[in-house]
């Protein structure tokens, strides 16, 4: 296979089946056998088209009249690829074209020749006059979703959030930065390696770098285990629980939603290095599994079920980290179709089910025992709001999250959203981590 056609194989895949293309491209590009050069390449056609996908939908529907949802799923791939090529590569356009129409395959002429006809006309035009038009008849929110490939749910959500750090001037900043491919972040795991060995360049995190190049997985710490892919934000949460008051030995940690085990592994080397015992829990069995290779080399118990269920061991546990389910809104960096899997209408479900993880890593925490509540996401109904009412209730006291973070990590640009800290992409360089430290009263 060649890396068009392993880019289009995963964007097919993302589009029918709701495959996550940080897990699927990986394996593809392996079984393939692609060279590093064709592996990057797929790499940025997949991601590029994907996280560009909004914008190129709308560029379709210009040049044809037809929505791209009414177009067979190939078709419909193999048009966002092609605009792709065109659009933001140094791809000659004669290639881009010629090669995306043989992916189609010598069978399919009529959707070959559809293909065909509408990549040429968007030669002609012009992409960047094309969109221009659209734009020219696009205002307010609506326009930027179309320049910046979000939707426009997304972009008022992310206003709002700047705006409680009467900081909404950084939008169009954080937009551009959800578009700019994520460099690999790695996490030297306590006690076993430092950042210093790990090379690469600094990042927030003190225990972190950011590769410069390379395959992750070749790193010799990350190959013996000694540190691991990990966001330096998701790094940074894990160390604010450990960080937020002395450690007494003998202590008993909870990761309540462990899965996929970035944050449990690093618990479980810092509660190693503590003489801390952890318990990880994932309510899903697949997802449990990845947490059990993730620890198994510091022997974590690893447990699968609700974390809600927890809520009936009351003051069983020193320390308890939520990473709740949510949107995901922080991250679409990193995962690029996201942004057009989620939907406004999700808030509301995740919203009860964070409120009520919250309310049992509390009751399952001791007096005097830290809650970290944290999401990959920075929605006020994700973030701010859970919080607010987990204090109203009377059982917590919101911790000064921000001035931990500033401890941990020295420098830190502004991260402080009332009580909680809120990593940026486009501010910290990582994902848009939520953090907020409670006490339980």
């Amino acid at each position: 296979m060649s890396a068009r056609s392993v880019a289009l194989d995963v964007i097919i895949e993302v589009a029918e089946r709701d495959a996550y293309a940080n897990l699927l491209l990986p394996k593809r590009v392996a079984a393939a056998s692609l060279s590093s050069a064709d592996a990057a390449l797929a790499t940025e056609l997949t991601y590029g088209t994907l996280r560009w996908q909004g914008q190129y939908d709308s560029v379709i529907r210009q040049l044809s009249s037809r929505d791209v949802s009414n177009l067979d799923s190939d078709v419909a791939a193999a048009l966002r690829l092609g605009m792709h090529q065109l659009a933001r590569t140094r791809i000659a356009d004669h290639a881009a074209v010629h090669e995306t129409v043989d992916l189609l395959g010598r069978n399919a002429r009529g959707k070959r020749g559809f293909v065909n006809a509408l990549l040429r006309k968007c030669v002609d035009g012009g992409y960047a006059a094309v969109l221009n038009t659209i734009l020219a008849e696009a205002e307010g929110d609506e326009a930027i979703a179309l320049e910046h490939a979000h939707p426009s749910w997304i972009i008022r959500a992310f206003r709002r959030a700047l705006a409680a750090e009467a900081h909404e001037d950084e939008l169009l900043r954080l937009l551009e930065a959800n578009n700019t491919a994520a460099a690999v972040q790695l996490v030297a795991l306590p006690g076993l390696a430092t950042a210093s060995e790990l090379g690469g360049s600094t990042t927030v995190s003190p225990i972190g770098t950011s590769l410069d190049r390379g395959d992750p997985a070749a790193h010799p710490l990350v190959k013996t285990g000694r540190a691991r892919v990990q966001d330096a934000g998701s790094q940074l949460a894990a160390l604010a629980l450990v960080e937020a008051q002395r450690v007494q030995r003998g202590e008993r940690w909870l990761d309540m939603c462990a899965g996929p085990g970035g944050k449990a592994a690093l618990l479980a080397a810092s509660a190693e290095v503590h003489g801390v015992e952890l318990i990880a829990n994932e309510v899903q069995p697949h997802r449990a599994k990845l947490v059990q290779r993730a620890t198994e080399r510091f022997g974590t118990r690893v447990v699968t079920g609700d974390g809600r269920r927890f809520a009936e061991e009351p003051e069983a546990f020193d320390r308890v980290i939520v990473d709740a389910p949510c949107t995901g809104l922080g991250a679409l960096r990193r995962r690029p179709e996201s942004r057009w899997r989620k939907r406004a209408s999700d808030i509301a479900t995740l919203s009860a089910l964070q409120e009520e993880l919250l309310a049992a890593a509390v009751k399952t925490t001791k007096s005097g025992g830290i809650v970290a509540y944290v999401t990959c996401s920075p929605h006020l109904a994700e973030t701010q709001q859970i919080v607010q009412r987990a204090v109203r209730s009377g059982e917590v006291e919101a911790i000064e999250t921000g001035p931990i973070m500033e401890r941990i990590a020295p420098g830190i640009a502004e991260c402080s959203r009332g009580t909680a800290a809120q990593l940026w992409p486009h501010r910290h360089g990582t994902d848009a981590m939520f953090v907020q430290l409670l006490r339980k009263l």
